[in-house]
């Protein structure tokens, strides 16, 4: 494990002395509208110099954490179950060292791989799931395995009830039923959030952040933008609560960066990126 040529901000220790490990799962395989999700990571990663290590939200700085950035996989085209493989390979060796994995999509199927080595280690796994789209379909045009059935495949690990969805607002009719009976659903937006999170103290939890939760006015840098999304301040408000629970793991995925030429969503994943690291990164002693 040796830290990647460039970082992200300040993420610079030695995987030795981390407490958390950063890389990059830059697959976009199965987008089902717009393809550029592969681009994310080093996006992320190169533009995140232009943020500060400091966060007034959280009153934390990125320099006072040991956070390793092992750049991103080389994940072959064409064979998805082989990138889950490999995505699974790497959680897995991060876990079984003692380290929060902390991975950078890509499209959101990539947390399928990710959650498949967590919930081996962890069986008793809740998962936190922010997004504009439900992600519970059975197949996506006679395929199932899409960015639009990774939580259906998710389900099927951790069972009925320990899937929270906040944000949600799109999605095929029989989604939204079937969550009434096999999720705890939160349409439209994050209310409930906080009830969540004390309700799930003590318990290890995944936390996967699809980007698409904002609305498209502050994030527009994605594959499918859907209007009606959360503002800045209510993820950050949300974020700011990660620390009360055991994040035994995370992601944040679909930053498509060249659909937004001005650069913002990209410094808005940059700087999500930094709160949710310093949420659940140990202070350096």
């Amino acid at each position: 494990m040796n830290k990647n040529i460039q970082t992200f901000l300040a993420c610079e220790s030695e995987y030795e002395d981390a407490d958390v490990v950063l890389f990059g799962a830059p697959f976009d395989g199965t987008t089902s509208f717009r393809p550029g999700t592969r681009f994310g990571p080093s996006a992320i990663r190169g533009e995140s110099f232009g943020i500060e290590t400091y966060s007034p939200y959280s009153d934390r700085d990125l320099t006072e954490c040991d956070i390793f950035d092992g750049g991103d996989l080389e994940l072959p085209f064409g064979n998805t179950e082989r990138v889950l493989d490999m995505i699974y390979e790497y959680e897995k060796t991060v876990l079984d060292d003692g380290k929060k994995p902390v991975m950078l999509g890509g499209e959101h199927l990539v947390t399928l791989g990710a959650v498949r080595a967590v919930h081996e280690k962890y069986p008793d796994l809740k998962v936190i799931h922010l997004d504009a789209h439900t992600d519970l379909r059975t197949e996506y045009l006679g395929e199932e395995l899409s960015h639009s059935t990774v939580l259906y495949h998710v389900w099927k690990l951790v069972g009925d009830n320990n899937i929270y969805q906040f944000g949600i607002r799109s999605g095929e009719r029989y989604e939204f039923a079937f969550a009434k009976d096999h999720t705890k659903l939160h349409k439209f937006d994050l209310e409930g959030f906080k009830e969540a999170v004390a309700e799930l103290e003590g318990f290890p939890v995944y936390f996967t952040l699809d980007l698409d939760v904002l609305d498209p006015s502050v994030f527009c840098g994605t594959g499918t933008p859907e209007a009606g999304g959360v503002t800045y301040k209510e993820l950050s408000d949300a974020l700011m609560e990660l620390h009360k629970l055991n994040v035994v793991a995370c992601d944040i995925n679909e930053l498509s960066p060249h659909y937004d030429a001005s650069g913002a969503s990209t410094a808005v994943a940059c700087k999500v990126t930094r709160e949710i690291l310093l949420q659940i990164a140990e202070k350096r002693r």
